[in-house]
């Protein structure tokens, strides 16, 4: 029986060991590249964000500073806008929709530690998608953690935590993040 590396425990949802040298190397080629991309926020290089990607960019527009772990693990969709300070932790897939507007000072971390001391402390880690819909809205300084859906046509109030599932067509603020009231379909 082969072991899986610390790359394929982390994609597959399982505890893994994120100063594993491979998974280091991956984190220093994103921060080189964030790096690269920040440095001209005028021009905002599609180049080197579609380098970071792994993607077609084209129309995605994110305000420098940019920052994220891997970038590979970031789809996103038509039509993205992402204000300044946007930081993913893209440990696991974070999946963005179409038409997704993000407000300043935005986090989605897909990256987790165990509560416990010891196994935290000796360096484990695991990670858990995150999915928003189409139509989004994510107010400034908004928070997303592990594993959580944002469906589509939502909004998120500013400085809310979303710690689990926001359905649909919904305004939904606080922490943590709760639903305060339904909105009408998108026709």
């Amino acid at each position: 029986m082969t072991s899986r590396t610390e790359k394929e425990k982390m994609l597959a949802g399982e505890l893994y060991l994120a100063n594993e040298p491979g998974l280091v190397a991956e984190r220093r080629r994103a921060k080189t590249l964030c790096y690269r991309y920040n440095q001209e926020p005028v021009e905002l290089d599609k180049q080197v964000l579609a380098e970071l990607l792994g993607s077609a960019t084209a129309d995605a527009h994110i305000e420098a500073p940019f920052r994220c772990d891997y970038g590979y693990n970031i789809l996103l969709g038509r039509n993205f806008y992402a204000n300044y300070a946007l930081t993913i932790l893209d440990c696991a897939p974070v999946t963005i929709g179409d038409n997704v507007f993000v407000a300043p000072n935005v986090v989605l971390t897909t990256a987790g530690h165990p509560v416990e001391a010891g196994p935290r402390v000796a360096g484990w880690e695991f990670a858990r998608p995150i999915t928003i819909g189409h139509n989004v809205w994510l107010g400034a300084g908004v928070i997303v953690l592990p594993g959580v859906t944002i469906g589509d046509n939502t909004t998120i109030g500013s400085g809310s935590v979303v710690t689990r599932d926001i359905p649909a067509n919904v305004v939904a603020v606080g922490n943590p993040c709760r639903v305060l009231r339904e909105l009408p379909p998108v026709e």
